[in-house]
């Protein structure tokens, strides 16, 4: 297979609530109340801990054939750190993650060394813990700017 696209849209609703969209489905995005949001989602970055931990779940489906290994239940737990004074402007940090950690949960009966070696596959095989781990380009494409509507009285 060559590079694919994938496409994605977010537009931004009341307050700071979002609603992303790809393909023919949507996820509702926003904060906690404390964030200034009302709490009607996950919040970036919880969908972005969630993308990691799904991809890595679904890596080890596809390839659980490839490596022998049967199991009867997987799952991932992921946390990150970040400091919200970078996002806030109140000091010099970043404003994203400074570290993430993941736990893998399997109930199987294969060899720790077997379950270990296909583990250290499925993070060496995820695009999201790839894209994550490693610089990848990001650029603004364009500024679009869109008319206004009014509606008449």
């Amino acid at each position: 297979m060559a590079v694919q696209t994938f496409r994605a849209m977010a537009q931004l609703k009341e307050g700071v609530q979002v609603i992303a969209k790809s393909r023919n489905f949507e996820v509702t995005i926003d904060e906690p109340t404390e964030m200034g949001g009302t709490n009607t989602g996950m919040n970036p970055v919880e969908l972005l801990l969630c993308s990691l931990g799904a991809c890595q779940a679904i890596v080890a489906r596809v390839y659980a054939k490839k490596f022998e290994i049967q199991f009867d239940d997987l799952w991932i737990e992921v946390e990150g750190d970040i400091d919200l004074d970078g996002f806030l402007h109140k000091s010099d940090v970043r404003p994203g993650f400074s570290d993430i950690r993941y736990n893998v949960h399997i109930a199987t009966e294969e060899p720790i060394e077997k379950v270990t070696e296909f583990v250290n596959f499925i993070s060496a095989t995820c695009p999201i813990e790839d894209t994550i781990a490693h610089l990848v380009h990001v650029s603004l494409n364009d500024i679009i700017l869109e008319p206004i509507k009014r509606v008449l009285v």
